[in-house]
């Protein structure tokens, strides 16, 4: 019960790896605030779904706020809502553009402005943000998603300076996970997913669970002396 006593959020936890974390967060004995854009996928005592845009400034605010006043606190963020709208860069419309930035990027910073500043006066925290194995090397044709994922890299260094800066634990974090066996991942071609895994050292795709033991890690107090670090959880994959 690593998380015994403390209220986490998890962004797009309705499913995916959003799911993954909420439920392990929960086992491990946190109350997990779970917002999405759709309804929850399955169903834990721990866990309450909330329906929110993170992109949508105003709807985060009254978000943050709803959770104090049911909860009281907040003690770990896991921003983990994103998108995809892949095209390559001379076909790439200002539509799919703006709607990545818009729920990857300013999603993040819609949350942390009021989170960070909650968890710099309450005593501590742990801020992390999910970023990409393609917001570290880029990728074709994801222009968009690879500057959204590489631009919290940057907030998290970032938070872990301006959060601690008076000397208080608030820890701020990124995750950059490679190929991972999501659902959507179970949509591709055998082929081409033999093709990934070729490409880690391990010689295989990673599993969802792998990204919340990364995640269980971090908001937990075995972290403690670790932030403003990306943890690349790829199976030593190479773009």
């Amino acid at each position: 019960m690593r998380l015994e006593g403390k209220v986490a959020v998890v962004t797009g936890g309705a499913k995916g790896l959003g799911m993954e974390m909420a439920l392990r967060f929960a086992n491990e004995g946190a109350l997990v605030i779970a917002p999405d854009m759709t309804e929850l996928s399955y169903e834990h005592e721990n866990v309450l779904g909330y329906k929110l845009n993170v992109a949508n400034s105003e709807d985060c605010k009254t978000f943050y706020e709803f959770v104090l006043d049911k909860y009281g606190k907040i003690d770990i963020l896991v921003n983990n809502a994103g998108i995809t709208r892949d095209a390559m860069t001379r076909k790439m419309s200002d539509e799919q553009w703006d709607m990545v930035i818009a729920v990857n990027l300013t999603g993040v910073f819609n949350l942390v402005r009021h989170i960070g500043p909650h968890m710099e006066a309450s005593g501590g925290g742990s801020i992390i943000n999910i970023s990409s194995v393609v917001g570290e090397y880029g990728n074709i044709g994801q222009a968009n998603y690879s500057a959204t994922k590489a631009g919290v890299i940057g907030l998290s260094k970032t938070w872990a300076k301006e959060f601690a800066r008076k000397g208080v634990p608030v820890r701020c974090n990124a995750i950059a996970p490679g190929y991972i066996m999501t659902d959507m991942m179970k949509t591709i071609p055998e082929d081409l997913l033999t093709s990934f895994a070729n490409l880690t050292m391990l010689k295989r795709l990673g599993q969802p669970s792998e990204i919340a033991d990364a995640a269980l890690f971090l908001a937990s107090d075995e972290s403690s002396y670790i932030t403003g670090h990306t943890l690349s959880v790829n199976g030593g994959m190479r773009l």
